[in-house]
């Protein structure tokens, strides 16, 4: 299990102000990304290896 204490989360800029119902990013941590529910802090979170999670988002973005 990753050590995710150091972890600095944020959401998107498109986020609105929507109470909280938000997916969360952490990409300050040697080697890996962290995702959580922004309901639940406290609770899980998943980590991906930066290759990983790299394919995802450019396989989520449009192309031109």
């Amino acid at each position: 299990m990753a050590n995710l204490t150091d972890a600095q989360w944020r959401k998107s800029i498109h986020s609105g102000d929507n109470g909280g119902a938000c997916v969360e990013v952490a990409d300050n941590l040697p080697g890996l990304v962290a995702v959580r529910d922004s309901k639940d802090p406290a609770g899980p979170a998943l980590t991906f290896s930066l290759t990983a999670w790299t394919n995802f988002v450019r396989s989520t973005k449009p192309r031109q």
